[in-house]
C-alpha cells in the first residue's frame, strides 16, 4: 500500500502558530521533488504540542495541499484509546490514506492492552492503520508475536508497519509473523539501508524533507535491488542521518530546513527548544556535505 520515501514532515510555526503557507509550500516541494507519500502529526511535527483544532489544522492542510498527488498518512496516536479514535475519525472525513497509530505512551500496557487498544481502531475506526513501533518513546514494544496477530486478525485494517525500533532483525521477524507481503515501512534513517535489505517497502524519513531527491533515489535503488547504488546514497546521507538526531528531533531538522528552504523558520514549540551552537554547526557541516553548497537556500 505504501512505499518508497515518505517525509515525516514538521509542523512549521511563526509568531507561535501555524505557518500555513510555509506548510503547504513543503508539502509541494517535497512531492515534486519525488516523495511517494507524507507522514503528518507524528513524532516529527510535535503532534503532542499541537491543540486538537491544530491537529486537525495540519492534516487538512496536508491533504487540501497533496490532492491525491501522493497518499498522506495521519499520526493519530495519543495516550488514550478514545481520542486516538476521534483522531482516526477525522483523518478518515478528511481524505488521510491511512492512520498511523502507537500504542499508547506512558501508561505501557502489556500486550493484551496493546491487542486490546488495536481492536478497539480496528472495529470503529474505520481507517486502514499503520502501526507505528517506537517503544524508546512509548516504552511499549509491539512484538512481532502481537502484530501477526492483528494482521492476522485484521487484514484490511492494519496495513503496514512504522518500525522505529533501529532493530535490523525486526524487519525479518515481522515479515516472519505478518507474511512477506505485509508492508514494513522503516521509521530510522541510520538503518534503513539494512531494513530495506531484509525486506522493508519504504521509509518514513526524517531526513527526506531535507534531501528529498536523494532519499527517493536511495529508495528507489534499494526497489530495484541495486543495493550497490543504494549504499552510495547511504554514504552521502550518512552525516545529515546523523546529524538530524544530534538534539531532540525536530530541533536539528528545523534549523536545516532554515538553511536550505528560504523562509521557513526554524521556531519550535515549548517544551522543545532551539538547537545549541555546536548542533547548528554540525548540521551546516552535514549540509555541505550533503547537498551541493550552491543549492543551499534556494532549494
Amino acid at each position: 500500500m505504501f512505499s518508497g520515501s515518505i517525509p515525516a514532515l514538521p509542523t512549521p510555526f511563526r509568531n507561535g502558530v501555524i505557518d500555513e503557507g510555509a506548510l503547504r509550500d513543503h508539502v509541494s516541494w517535497l512531492i515534486e521533488q519525488g516523495s511517494s507519500g507524507l507522514a503528518a502529526c507524528g513524532t516529527t511535527g510535535e503532534a503532542a504540542s499541537l491543540s486538537q483544532a491544530e491537529h486537525r489544522q495540519v492534516l487538512e492542510i496536508c491533504v487540501s495541499e497533496s490532492d491525491g498527488r501522493v497518499p498522506v498518512i495521519a499520526g493519530c496516536g495519543t495516550a488514550n484509546t478514545a481520542a486516538t479514535l476521534e483522531h482516526i475519525r477525522h483523518a478518515r472525513d478528511s481524505g488521510a490514506a491511512a492512520a498511523m497509530v502507537m500504542p499508547p505512551y506512558y501508561v505501557r500496557p502489556g500486550q493484551r492492552g496493546v491487542i486490546a487498544h488495536f481492536e478497539e481502531l480496528a472495529i470503529h475506526g474505520g481507517l486502514p492503520i499503520v502501526l507505528y513501533n517506537v517503544p524508546a518513546r512509548t516504552g511499549t514494544d509491539i512484538i512481532p508475536e502481537t502484530m501477526g496477530n492483528l494482521v492476522a486478525a485484521y487484514p484490511k485494517t492494519f496495513v503496514a508497519v512504522k518500525d522505529a525500533t533501529g532493530a535490523i532483525d525486526r524487519a525479518s521477524s515481522q515479515r516472519a509473523a505478518c507474511g512477506p507481503d505485509f508492508c514494513q515501512l522503516s521509521g530510522n534513517d541510520e538503518t534503513a539501508l539494512g531494513f530495506m535489505a531484509s525486506g522493508g517497502s519504504g521509509s518514513i524519513s526524517v531526513t527526506a524533507n531535507v534531501a528529498p531527491r536523494l532519499c527517493a533515489d536511495f529508495q528507489d535503488a534499494c526497489r530495484r535491488g541495486d543495493f550497490s547504488s543504494a549504499l552510495d546514497f547511504q554514504d552521502r546521507l550518512w552525516a545529515l542521518h546523523r546529524a538530524m538526531f544530534a538534539e531532540p528531533s525536530p530541533g536539528p531538522l528545523k534549523y536545516a530546513m532554515s538553511k536550505v528552504r528560504a523562509g521557513y523558520s526554524a521556531q519550535m514549540r515549548l517544551p522543545m527548544v532551539g538547537i545549541d551552537a555546536e548542533t547548528r554547526r554540525a548540521v551546516d557541516r552535514s549540509l555541505e556535505m550533503t547537498l551541493q553548497p550552491e543549492l543551499l537556500s534556494t532549494q
